[in-house]
């Protein structure tokens, strides 16, 4: 198939503004493919971790790359906007939602070296892998390298766009390659060097969301393989230190980067906002750069409270933090 690069972008244009016919002959089209599971106006707060979202105008979860990649290339062919949805953490969704076709991918398959296997191997992992439950997995092969992911919300294909990682290390230390749907709809692999990583940034999350026009299908992780018992050990130990610094509830993950030399959670905290709350949305009293829904909490009421932890910080010590999440959706302009 022969994507445009407009088919991948845009998704900030309403479909209302697009022809009723055109929108009625895509729905359909999905339909003929994935039967009911297409749903239109579907709230995306129950797919995110902080419960935050609007409706999207058209939802669809995918279940491997085949559909993920007929997906697309329907969207493409109507002219419809889209979306990839993982694990719905480290994204912020304003009230309006998002226009267009979300996909959320639930391509899960992974395809683990041979038991037997020493030294350095490879495991193929599917974009729509959930890191928590992909890291137990390995730990329990004795496959080493994903420790850092056990506490880390999310999937596969968000960290490789995101370059996820925690307690000094990230999917860039494991990542061999990774195979794309290109802008032009053609399925290749890029190396690790391609990705251009940084801290908690990469080439494909430096494109604006509404511009975004590469999407990941699988990765392959260069693993160690080792004991059990090590890599578990060792695991557990990070899943310990989270539970005792983390907050519960429904949060996006850390909000901030941590500039350099510093945390964004000591700064927050030593600008006296600590448990500052905006309605229902909450600065963590155990973690300051945690934002929590209290409950009820609305995407603006987040919004503002970045907004005020972002100003506190800079009039305080001089330095503008910024945005690990990712906003998404109408927001006001600002």
């Amino acid at each position: 198939m022969s994507l445009t690069a407009e088919c991948l972008t845009r998704p900030d244009v309403a479909m209302g503004e697009r022809d009723s016919s055109k929108l009625e002959s895509f729905v359909a089209d999905l339909a003929v493919s994935f039967g009911d599971r297409p749903r239109r106006n579907e709230l995306l707060s129950g797919h995110t971790t902080s419960r935050l979202g609007g409706p999207a105008d058209i939802w669809l979860p995918v279940v491997n790359l085949e559909e993920l990649v007929e997906a697309v290339k329907l969207a493409c062919q109507h002219q419809v906007p889209l979306f990839m949805l993982g694990g719905g953490a480290n994204l912020l969704i304003s009230e309006a939602g998002i226009r267009g076709l979300v996909i959320e991918n639930r391509a899960n398959q992974v395809h683990f070296p041979p038991s037997e296997a020493i030294g350095d191997v490879v495991l193929l992992v599917e974009s729509g892998v959930v890191l928590p439950s992909l890291a137990r997995r390995c730990a329990k092969r004795g496959l080493s390298g994903l420790e850092w992911a056990v506490g880390v919300p999310g999937t596969v294909g968000g960290a490789v766009t995101n370059n996820a990682g925690a307690y000094g290390s990230d999917i860039a230390t494991s990542l061999l390659r990774a195979e794309l749907l290109s802008p032009d709809g053609e399925r290749v692999w890029k190396s690790v060097n391609w990705f251009e990583y940084d801290y908690r940034s990469s080439r494909l999350k430096r494109q604006p969301w509404r511009n975004r026009d590469w999407i990941v299908l699988q990765a392959e992780i260069r693993m160690i393989s080792t004991s059990a018992s090590e890599v578990e050990a060792r695991m557990n130990t990070y899943n310990e230190r989270r539970k005792n610094s983390q907050p519960p509830g429904a949060t996006m993950g850390s909000m901030f980067k941590n500039p350099p030399g510093d945390y964004a959670g000591r700064l927050i905290e030593a600008a006296g906002l600590k448990g500052h709350r905006v309605g229902q949305a909450q600065i963590s009293p155990i973690h300051a750069n945690f934002f929590q829904n209290l409950g009820g909490a609305t995407a603006t009421e987040m919004m503002k409270l970045i907004e005020i932890a972002q100003a506190a910080v800079e009039a305080t010590f001089g330095v503008r933090l910024e945005l690990e999440i990712e906003v998404v959706g109408e927001f006001d302009e600002r």
